[in-house]
Parts: C-alpha cells; structure tokens; sequence
C-alpha cells in the first residue's frame, strides 16, 4: 500500500514551494510524464512565403474602402523526443499600400521550448513573443479593430529563460527552478481618448525574475505523510518610475493521503512582499512631466516610495484528487498577501486526442511579469493561430496541453504593478483532419501605486477583462480545407469616463492545394471595437492570395 500511495502521490510533493510564486514552472512539458502515449522523435521545419492581395471597407463610424498587398515570409516548425521538445511560429509581413494606404511592415511570432540537460534530472526551458495589440482609451488591450494604418496598436515582445531541476538524494526528492524575463512593450504613436480622459502611462519594459527550491519526502518514503519545505523568490523591476516588486517566502508543507487517489494538503510559512517606486520629474508647478514617448519621466534624485508593504504568516490548505494519469484537480484555499486566497487547478485528457483545462490564480504581478508567466505556462508542442486575412497571432494556440492563451488575457498596458485574481478555462481537440478548441476566462487587477506620486490616482483602480477565443479547422478531402478563428474581449478600464467596451474579430478561409508546394487561399473577416463613450469602429476584409511551403 505504501508503494502504490508513493506512485499516486509523490505528484503532491513538488507543489508546496514552487506553486506559491509560479506554479507554470514547476511543471516540465506541461505535465507528468506517462499522461499521454510517448511520441517518436521528430523533426519538423516548414519555411514559406506568401503574396496575397486584400481588400478592406470600414463599416462604421466610415465607409472606406481601400486595398493593399502583403508580401510575407514565416516559418513554423516544432520538434519532439522523449525528454525534449519545442514549437516555433515566426512570421515577417511587408504591405504594399496604395492610394492613402501607406507602406508597413509587422513581425509575429510565438515560440516555447523544454530541453533535457540531464534526462529527468535538469531541464532548460525558453520562450518568446512578438505580437502587437491595439490600446484603448484607459489602456485596455482589444482584440480586433485593426486600421490599416491605426496608429492605436502596440507592440509587445517578451522573452524568457531558465533551468529547471528535480531529482533525488536517497528518499528525499529535490526540486528548484530559476527564470529570467523581459518585456517591452513600444508606445502607439496615438491612443483615442474619451471626454475627460487623462493620457495612461502605458507599460515601457520589465525584467522579472524568479527562484525556488523545495525538499522533502513522499508519501510512505520515511513517513506516512508527505513533508517538505521550501522557499521562493519573485522579483519585478519595471521601468516606468522604476517600480519594483519584491516578494520572499519560506514555507513548510504536508501532504496526507486519504486513498490511493485522494490527499489532504496544507501548508504555512512567512512572506515579505513589498512594492516601491520612484516620483516623476515636477515641472515649475508641481505637474509631472512626460516624455517624448508619452510616458511619466523618473526622478531618480528622488527618494523609493512604498507602495504596499506585507510581511507574517501564509497558509493554505486543500485536496488534490487524482483517479488515473489524465485526470487531476487541485483545490486550495489560505491567506496570502494579506487577504483570503483561492487557488486551483483542474486538468482532465480522456484520450490522446482531448484535453480539457480549468486554473484560478491569485497573484501581486507587473504587466510583463503576466506575459512572461503565460509564456511559461504553454505546452512545449503547439499549432499558432494566427487571423486569416491579417497574419496576428489568435489569442490562443492550438494545443492538448494546459496554458495554451498566451495572448488571451494580456488585460491593461498599464504600467502599475497590481493584485490579480481571475481565472482561465480551455479545451481542445484534435481527431486527424479535424482540429478545434475554445477558451475563455475573467481577470480582475486593482492596482497598487504610492501616494504622492504620478500614479497615485491609479490607486486601488480596478479593471476588469472577460475574453474567448476559439478555432476550428477541417480537411475536405487531400488537396483543400477550412480554417476559422474567432477571439473576443470585453473590458472596463476602471475610469468613469471611459466606461466599458469590446473588441472582437473572426476569420474563415478555404485553402487549396495547386501544385505541389503551392497553395491557393480566399478569405473573409470581420473585425471591429465597441465602446461606451466613443464611436464604434467595424471593418469587413477579403483575401485572396498564394502560398509556396518549401
């Protein structure tokens, strides 16, 4: 019995320290191994180009109808193995305008890999992001609404890097992680206002860092219960006023089996969490003063300002269930940052093919902390969706693995660091020539500033963003097929003025094979933003265009 609770369980074991900064990085390639059937290795690298032709008519609040050409070059590729694996989606677009259309260029792509150093033992994980999105008046990121020359978009590019180890000295099980992050996000050259809106302090850049480390034993190794302890480290400098979160935690945690598929866990510990910045430079009277690049100035002569500042005891306690190797729920419930904590995981692959995926979060983070632990959290072997007429990454990919919305809740580019609450949910399926998934969740951020600085009133601001996303794809027969993707968003930005809205788009293409190589593609879109104190902005586009896959 001993034995077959130490199999069931010692999943348990490796959660108490690292699942309290990141919980995505305690995991390697999504999940324990032996949930799905082992791939063969393989290796696969397809480089294309495309020219295509598109005509685009806004709806409202105008009736323009213009057209351009996109020349484009890209590569998706993906490997695989038994302890490594990766997936790379990079696309290159130049658009060829005419008439008041000018000339443009945008570069995409979405990347995540895990590499064994040691097999089982140390791993080296990475990942990268370029995408852009367009800002909104309280600096809410939307999804569609895309003019061909709409000076609102920005781009986002994030990166990050780091080992991951597990392994064992006699019965005790050791586990540590470490992870470097970047984020910049470039400033739109022009953000639509509502009536008494301020301009944002839109988010400029970020390194995050985070470590962890966590001992003990399994369930039936020395003891009948599960026990370990651990420590964690979370760090985020962000450059706007050079705010910075610091976050520490030690923590001891137990893990008590009820049956061979059901535990009790619990665990406490002290935190130290603290978030600081500086003052903007103050013009002759009194007023901050923004750069060139619409963001606040800081002044480094100044004194660091808390901001919030806990310190004491954590805890939490809850079930984890886990009947076969595909299905596995996590509920906890505790004290943290001052406050009740709700926290949970629910992942469930009935087969192969299937896979359903539910997490509740609850966290102190930065704009590019959020992008850099998305990042982590993708599974190591996906398919980028990308908008059919327009080359964007989707807000999600197409995986069989957790975390696959990377781009679904970026939220606000707001550059304040706040609390975050929300939850996410997604499944996906894939049966040969079939392929879809839909995805969807809340997230909810008050924001934490000082007082007496530029961001004061941001202060206690809350915003809130519900988004889905969905795709679908189905081959006719050899030589043609379907595509479709759709993603929404509905946000409130937190300021009266600016009052609540939603951005949206959809796609569908048909795809045929002309020669070999050679690919013929017709597609149509609708793409468009909603808002409460600001016309609506809606856009219908086509495509026609060819595709050469070396």
């Amino acid at each position: 019995m001993a034995n077959t609770l130490r199999h069931k369980l010692t999943f348990c074991t490796t959660l108490g320290a690292l699942c309290l900064p990141l919980p995505s990085v305690a995991q390697s390639n999504g999940g324990e191994e032996g949930d799905l059937p082992q791939r063969s290795r393989y290796v696969d690298v397809q480089p294309y180009i495309e020219a295509s032709q598109v005509l685009s008519a806004e709806l409202t609040p105008g009736n323009d109808v213009v057209t351009y050409t996109q020349l484009a070059a890209g590569i998706d590729a993906g490997f695989g193995g038994r302890n490594s694996a990766g997936s790379l989606s990079l696309r290159y677009e130049r658009r060829i305008g005419y008439g008041d259309v000018q000339d443009g260029d945008a570069i995409s792509g979405i990347a995540r890999t895990s590499l064994a150093l040691v097999p089982r033992r140390l791993t080296f994980e990475a990942g990268a992001l370029a995408s852009r999105t367009r800002v909104e008046s309280g600096g809410a990121t939307a999804i569609g609404g895309f003019d061909v020359d709409d000076s609102s978009t920005s781009q986002v590019y994030s990166l990050y890097a780091g080992p991951t180890l597990q392994t064992n000295i006699d019965q005790l099980e050791v586990t540590g992680a470490y992870r470097i992050g970047y984020t910049r996000v470039e400033a739109p050259d022009a953000v639509v206002l509502a009536p008494g809106d301020q301009p944002v302090d839109i988010f400029d850049e970020s390194l995050s860092q985070m470590a962890a480390v966590r001992a003990g034993f399994a369930p039936g190794a020395v003891l009948p219960v599960g026990v370990g302890v651990g420590a964690g480290w979370n760090r985020q400098d962000v450059s706007n006023l050079d705010q910075r979160l610091d976050d520490r935690h030690v923590r001891g945690d137990v893990t008590v089996p009820l049956s061979p598929t059901l535990a009790l866990v619990g665990g406490v510990g002290y935190e130290e969490v603290q978030v600081s910045s500086r003052d903007a430079v103050r013009d002759v009277d009194g007023d901050p003063v923004i750069g060139p690049d619409g963001r606040f100035v800081t002044d480094n002569s100044q004194p660091r300002q808390i901001a919030y500042e806990t310190d004491g005891l954590i805890w939490d306690a809850g079930v984890m269930w886990r009947p076969s190797r595909r299905t596995s729920l996590t509920a906890t419930v505790g004290r943290r940052y001052g406050s009740m904590s709700y926290t949970g995981s629910f992942s469930y692959a009935p087969n192969p093919r299937t896979s359903v995926n539910v997490g509740v979060y609850n966290t102190i983070s930065s704009f590019g902390g959020v992008v850099v632990d998305n990042l982590s959290g993708l599974p190591t072997e996906f398919q980028a969706f990308r908008n059919l007429l327009t080359g964007d990454l989707g807000g999600c990919v197409a995986a069989l693995e957790g975390g696959s919305c990377a781009l679904g809740n970026l939220g606000s580019l707001r550059s304040a660091v706040f609390r975050s609450r929300g939850v996410t949910a997604s499944v996906g399926r894939s049966t040969g020539r079939t392929s879809y998934g839909l995805a969807g969740g809340y997230d909810q951020r008050r924001y934490i500033a000082a007082a007496g600085t530029a961001l004061a009133n941001v202060d206690g601001l809350l915003d809130e963003t519900f988004w889905a996303g969905a795709y679908a794809s189905q081959q006719l027969d050899q030589a043609s097929g379907i595509a479709a993707n759709a993603s929404a968003n509905w946000f409130d930005s937190g300021f009266d003025s600016s009052g609540s809205g939603m951005g949206y788009s959809a796609s569908i293409a048909y795809y045929r094979d002309l020669f070999r190589g050679l690919t013929g593609t017709a597609a149509v879109g609708l793409d468009g933003v909603t808002r409460e104190e600001l016309p609506d902005y809606t856009n219908a586009s086509a495509l026609v265009g060819l595709r050469y896959s070396f």
